[in-house]
């Protein structure tokens, strides 16, 4: 049975960052610390019109309600078997959490009331993302990719693939979907409209392609690999690499902001890289923020202004979202 715990905690205003300099693209604004939360940290989602941020708490087995405006934890729902995607359906006000260890997808109406998944094995169930356009959700789980029905969570389609599907990006006009597929060294093409995996793309010379970005303007993807650690650009029209460059370390999530036409780079070894766009084949790593060991997480919000980085605990530090201000 899940459970709800409320909890007033002490740094009710939220932690100060260090200063930071004018020039610096990302501007530490605050730190909200989640105490008794061990472990590795996962993925993030937004409920923007109630002001609350979702942080999976895989290691601890908890999903952790932050509120923005209060700058703490106000809920946690737990015991969860190792939540890992998030995802906030703000029509609706449901928030979806799969969790990888027990195979289960969950629906929250609300902090408390849950509908479970059936229909469908979710074996290692992982990635969420909602497409608002097509009121579908799109789940990696096992070695598959699967469309849900948001409101019954039953599955829709399943498009079998060659490894376990890690981050993966929709294009603008929905029909195709496209999948980190690591195991397997490889980005799946998913063509949503013919039902059937369409392309594979390889990711020569490179390994460990996990956190993927799309730029829709000028038909760019972006993967990052970590063996070695590289942001690689390719034609989506056409399945060719265009560019390569070298980024930090054991990158988990990456978002691409179409304003500012530069991308973030989120980094388990303690940084973000924020990678400018000088045109769709060219890229530089203008800055490298310094973050926190371990904080490879994040989430870029596109109408505040805001990137989200999730920092698990460290000896004397616990763990906590830190916010940056994205200039």
């Amino acid at each position: 049975m899940f459970r709800v715990a409320l909890s007033a905690l002490a740094c009710a205003l939220g932690c100060s960052l260090a200063a930071p300099t004018s020039a610096q693209s990302l501007l530490p604004e605050r730190r909200i610390e989640l105490p008794d939360v061990g472990g590795r940290l996962d993925h993030l989602a937004i409920d923007s019109e109630g002001n609350r941020l979702f942080v999976a708490a895989l290691a601890a087995g908890s999903l952790e309600v932050v509120d923005l405006a209060a700058a703490r934890r106000v809920a946690r729902i737990a015991p969860l078997g190792e939540p890992q995607g998030v995802a906030y359906l703000a029509r609706s006000h449901r928030l979806v959490v799969a969790s990888g260890s027990s195979g289960r997808l969950d629906a929250y109406d609300s902090i408390g009331s849950a509908a479970a998944a059936s229909g469908l094995h979710l074996d290692d169930a992982d990635n969420l993302r909602f497409d608002a356009a097509a009121n579908e959700l799109l789940l990696g789980y096992g070695h598959a990719l699967a469309v849900l029905d948001p409101r019954t969570l039953r599955a829709l389609r399943q498009w079998p693939l060659a490894g376990h599907p890690e981050a993966f990006a929709v294009d603008p006009g929905g029909r195709y979907v496209y999948v980190n597929v690591p195991s397997a060294s490889q980005i799946a093409v998913v063509d949503r409209r013919r039902d059937r995996v369409a392309a594979t793309w390889p990711v020569a010379g490179a390994a460990g392609n996990f956190a993927m970005a799309i730029d829709p303007s000028s038909r760019r993807l972006f993967v990052a690999t970590r063996r070695p650690a590289l942001l690689l650009a390719y034609d989506t029209q056409s399945g060719q690499r265009v560019s390569e460059l070298p980024i930090c370390g054991d990158t988990d999530d990456l978002f691409f902001d179409g304003a500012r036409k530069q991308i973030y780079a989120v980094c388990g070894e303690g940084r973000v890289a924020v990678v400018r766009q000088r045109d769709p084949d060219h890229y530089e790593v203008i800055e490298q923020i310094a973050t926190a060991p371990g904080a490879r997480t994040g989430l870029f919000v596109a109408d505040r202004s805001a990137l989200f980085v999730a920092a698990p605990a460290r000896a004397g530090m616990a763990a906590n979202v830190r916010i940056y201000r994205v200039q």
